[in-house]
């Protein structure tokens, strides 16, 4: 059933047009992943279906008694009430049922002697006792407390006033509130930017779960692949819609592109083809020479033509180092840190050698920012050495860039810690960046936040460090320039050490994991993946086995290997010739199925729209289990 549509829905600020045309079908119990670079209008769009703001033109339709429930990014609580009280008003129907049954038990102990009375009173309180329970009635207390526990508030907050607590504290406890609501269709604005890791695992588990319709702004791409089974992106003020995660969404997306190119550039060759025979046909100067050019014209004219695919601007850089390290880059021994009585971490050892790539996790307030801070001197800790080797260079992203000056404009806050550099040079680096034109001449006081990170990431290029540490690198960044920070340090040729949140940015640069916690300090070898999957075992208590680095999908993996082996090459072979044709089979219905979803008719009818982007979802996912059982028939 179709709960949300959207029918060529415009929208402008005076002269700056945000939305033109934009289309939108959404299924109900859909979790869309709602992208684009910042300022593309996705905010906008979000407020545009809750009702908040009217679009120029086009329609707005949902479904007759949908409740749209929406978290901003500047969610604001003032009311004097303490946040248990706070949460508890979503439940106050519930509350008033409950006060009722109390009210008609008392009644029932006044009238126990009258069965005429007793029994009336009895039905009515079986009846509301049984709208009480189906609203949940026994479960709300409970409820607050999951939610609170999920969010990260520690037990015994509950009294705290809520107007007390701080920004991203009070846009969690909206966030609470949203999802203890249960509206119909529930929209998230960056719901991720205030929680640690452990409370956006929660909440990727409670939307995976959630009974409604989710639309959810996020930069996290590890959230959009765990919670959304559909995309939509916002570029040059159109939505395109995708089926799938963000992983599938990428892919997707950019042969998107580059089939549009092409089509671009064979209609552009067809009409230089066709413009060169009527130049020809002119030049002979006859009747029919000119009738001819003239029918090949008004052909032209008519041909719809192939817009060029235009893209947003990515920046573009990299980052080298001007000279080697030793192969010991960095010794940090039994070290220790505490403020004001309070320890954040003690007997913390780290040893970097050239060329890894180290990632810190751990909860907020666990000691991560500080523990940088020390490593690159801007600290002094309580207890421990900290030992670079030789030739080290070391480069600090600071996430809250105190680095910069405020009252400098960009060009020069660039240019005077890099005296040296032509003019046309440090343009040339800013425009890597996307800082062009009139830009280089802002004060850095009126930059965005992604503005002073990419000015940041600018500086740290120039340096040509050896060693880069880098406190929360992706934060303010969009999506592509954090795919173009993972690029980069990717094929950096350095050491790194890196403090993140970002879980995607972890699996794609980090080779190893350390994970600081209250009570302690573990190591993981591998990414992101690799370290949930550790712990797992850990948790489970699986054999050494598993815990010495084989997970469960390698081990049964490893005995499908086994079991071929013992087939007959003749079987192999004989397999292997069918699952060919299969794959063959599969690829074509695939391409067929694709061919349809870019059928203008087969949108017109969301019904049919979505069996066939269902069907091609099911056919890819077959055509995946195929290619691995091939790959390992190949193997045996």
């Amino acid at each position: 059933m179709i709960l949300l549509t959207l029918t060529n829905v415009s929208k402008a600020f005076g002269m700056n047009s945000i939305l033109e045309n934009v289309d939108l079908t959404l299924q109900a119990g859909s979790r869309l992943g709602l992208v684009g670079v910042n300022g593309s209008g996705k905010s906008t769009l979000l407020k545009i279906i809750s009702g908040e703001l009217e679009p120029d033109s086009g329609t707005v339709s949902l479904t007759r008694g949908t409740r749209v429930g929406m978290l901003t990014q500047d969610a604001d609580i003032q009311s004097d009430l303490t946040i248990q009280q706070e949460l508890e008003r979503v439940f106050e129907p519930v509350r008033e049922m409950e006060r009722k049954l109390r009210a008609m038990e008392g009644e029932m102990a006044q009238v126990h002697d009258d069965p005429v009375a007793f029994e009336q009173l009895s039905g009515a309180y079986q009846r509301l006792t049984d709208r009480f329970e189906d609203a949940g009635g026994y479960e709300w207390p409970s409820r607050i407390q999951g939610v609170l526990a999920g969010l990260g508030f520690a037990r015994g907050r509950e009294q705290q006033p809520a107007n007390l607590l701080s920004g991203g504290e009070k846009t969690r406890l909206c966030l609470a509130r949203l999802l203890l609501t249960q509206p119909e269709l529930i929209m998230l604005d960056e719901p991720t930017n205030h929680l640690d890791l452990k409370s956006v695992e929660w909440l990727e588990d409670a939307l995976r779960k959630y009974r409604g319709t989710v639309i959810v702004i996020s930069h996290d791409r590890y959230f959009l692949n765990s919670v959304c089974d559909c995309m939509a992106e916002l570029s040059m003020r159109r939505l395109t819609q995708y089926e799938g995660n963000y992983d599938r969404f990428a892919v997707q997306r950019q042969a998107n592109i580059e089939r549009q190119l092409k089509e671009y550039k064979l209609q552009q060759a067809e009409i230089a083809r066709q413009q060169a025979i009527i130049a020809r046909y002119r030049m002979y100067n006859r009747e029919k020479s000119i009738r001819a050019a003239e029918s090949r014209e008004r052909r032209l004219e008519k041909l719809e033509r192939i817009e060029k695919p235009q893209t947003e601007q990515k920046v573009r850089f990299t980052f080298e180092a001007r000279r080697r390290t030793g192969d010991d880059v960095l010794f940090v021994r039994d070290l220790s840190k505490g403020f004001e009585g309070r320890t954040l971490f003690e007997n913390f050892d780290l040893h970097l050698r050239a060329g890894d790539r180290v990632a810190v996790i751990g909860p907020n307030g666990v000691g991560k920012t500080t523990l940088l801070n020390i490593i690159t001197g801007r600290l002094s800790a309580d207890h421990g050495t900290v030992v670079y080797g030789s030739n080290v260079d070391v480069g600090y992203y600071d996430q809250l860039q105190s680095g910069l000056h405020p009252e400098k404009d960009v060009l020069n806050e660039l240019w005077d810690d890099f005296p040296r550099l032509e003019l046309d040079r440090v343009r040339g680096v800013l425009a890597l960046f996307l800082l062009t034109g009139d830009d280089v001449y802002q004060p850095i006081g009126t930059l965005s936040g992604g503005e002073r990170g990419r000015v940041a990431l600018a500086k740290l290029m120039l340096r040509k460090d050896n060693l880069l540490v880098l406190d929360e690198p992706t934060n303010h960044l969009d999506m592509d320039s954090r795919e173009v920070l993972e690029d980069a340090l990717q094929d950096f040729d350095g050491t790194l050490l890196t403090v993140s949140h970002d879980r995607y940015f972890i699996n794609r640069v980090a080779t190893r994991v350390i994970e600081m916690r209250p009570d302690g300090v573990t190591e993981y070898l591998g990414n992101y993946d690799d370290y949930l999957e550790k712990k797992r075992l850990e948790e489970s208590g699986e054999s050494e086995e598993q815990l010495a680095g084989k997970t469960r999908t390698q081990l049964d993996k490893e005995k499908r290997r086994e079991r071929l082996k013992k087939e007959t090459a003749r079987q192999r072979e004989q397999r292997l010739k069918a699952l060919e044709k299969e794959i063959a089979d599969t690829e074509n219905e695939a391409a067929r199925l694709e061919s349809s979803m870019a059928d203008p008719e087969v949108y017109r009818d969301g019904e049919k729209a979505q069996q066939v982007a269902l069907a091609h979802r099911e056919a890819q996912e077959r055509l995946e289990a195929l290619y691995e059982e091939w790959a390992e028939l190949e193997d045996a």
